[in-house]
This record gives structure tokens, C-alpha cells and sequence, in this order.
């Protein structure tokens, strides 16, 4: 998603924690597992020499099939794939066919896009992939990763609550729909809640918890 250069002001100009930072600060360590089971994976293939290198991200499949969709989205210039390896571009395209099989099947139209806003109430920003239609409005988000996490819910749950703030008259009645592209395969999923109503709940408590995190962090 596309983060305002200087992060998220409110309307005094005052800079607010974004929904990636807040959720950050307290995420899970599901996803740190799963990152280092593929730094593991990627050092036994000769890819990096240490658990902290870091890889190409680009020749990731997941990360190049995610790019495409965001080309095709916004009508932006494809990325080139020959200069990749053939597998990653195979894998990468695969991906990104089955993402367009799943628009076309479903028949949603993408509305607005990478839109950033900030929460007065809450004193928080965020910048959601895709408000959606097909019928009511939904909330859609596109993941590279190697499985779905808490977080991921927890920050549909807020893009939600921003978007129905600043636009008050057009609320979000058609649930909330993830895209994840498996990062080392392109493999496409979807899934899809209806409602993330405890998602919510964690995270307004995590924006509470995030200001007194701040505040302990200058007493130690």
C-alpha cells in the first residue's frame, strides 16, 4: 500500500502512527516464524549466507505476481519478467492468471484505490488496497506471505473504521476480502470475512496501548 512520504497528519498537522505501525508494535510472533523458517530455507539454497541477509525480494514469484495486480489495477506499466529467472516468471504469472480468474468469477469492480486517511477519533492513518463492489461495499487487501496472520485481519478491521469515518454515507456492508500471493511459488488464495468486529476491539486497544508504550519507553 502506498504510505504518504511524510507518514499520516491529522487536521492540526499533527503527525499520527499509521495502522502497520500500531499493529507492529505489538504483532505477533507468527509471521517473525515464518520469516525465519524461510531465511533457513533460503541459506540451505545456497541464497544467503546468514539468517539476517537480506534476499532479492524482487526474484520472489509472490512479490512479482503481487506487482502485476497492482499494474493491472491501476493500469501502470507491467513489470518485465525476462529478467528473471523462467520458474519465478512462470510461478509469478501463474499467480497473477489465477487473481484475474478469481475477479473475473466474483465480478467485483475496484472503486477506489491506495486511498490514505486519518482517523480524527482514533488519531491514527492508513492507506487501504481497494474499496470494492458487487453489490455493497467491500474492503479488499493483497498480501505476499506464506500464510495468513492475525494482523492481517486486525489491519482490514481498521482500514474499515477509517474508511466508514471519512466517508460516513457509503459504509462497508460486503465484508472484507484478502488476496495473499505465497511468497517462494506465487500460489493465489482468497479469503473472505463478513464481519471483524473483535478484530476492531484489538485494535483500539492497541492504539491505547501503543501511546502508553511510548510513554513507558521514556521512563526506562
Amino acid at each position: 500500500m502506498a504510505r504518504p512520504k511524510r507518514g499520516y497528519k491529522n487536521a492540526a498537522g499533527v503527525r499520527v502512527p499509521g495502522v502497520t505501525t500500531i499493529i507492529g508494535r505489538f504483532k505477533d510472533s507468527g509471521g517473525l516464524m515464518w520469516w525465519a523458517f524461510g531465511q533457513g530455507q533460503a541459506a540451505e539454497r545456497g541464497e544467503i549466507n546468514s539468517l539476517y541477509d537480506k534476499r532479492d525480494e524482487a526474484a520472489e514469484a509472490g512479490t512479482l505476481a503481487h506487482a502485476y495486480v497492482e499494474a493491472h489495477i491501476s493500469g501502470e506499466k507491467f513489470p518485465d519478467l525476462s529478467k528473471y529467472p523462467t520458474e519465478i516468471a512462470k510461478q509469478a504469472m501463474q499467480g497473477y492468471d489465477n487473481y484475474l480468474k478469481w475477479q473475473d468469477s466474483t465480478n467485483m469492480v475496484i472503486v477506489e484505490q491506495e486511498m490514505p486517511m486519518v482517523s480524527e477519533k482514533y488519531q491514527f492513518g492508513g492507506t487501504p488496497d481497494a474499496i470494492m463492489v458487487r453489490g455493497e461495499l467491500a474492503l479488499g487487501d493483497w498480501k505476499t506471505s506464506n500464510a495468513v496472520f492475525q494482523d492481517h485481519i486486525i489491519q482490514l478491521a481498521a482500514y474499515k473504521a477509517l474508511w466508514e469515518e471519512n466517508n460516513p454515507d457509503r459504509p462497508i456492508t460486503g465484508g472484507f476480502h484478502l488476496c495473499r500471493f505465497s511468497r517462494d511459488h506465487g500460489d493465489f488464495t482468497h479469503h473472505f470475512w463478513s464481519e471483524l468486529d473483535d478484530a476492531w476491539e484489538q485494535f483500539k486497544l492497541f492504539r491505547v496501548a501503543y501511546d502508553i508504550d511510548k510513554k513507558l519507553k521514556k521512563r526506562v
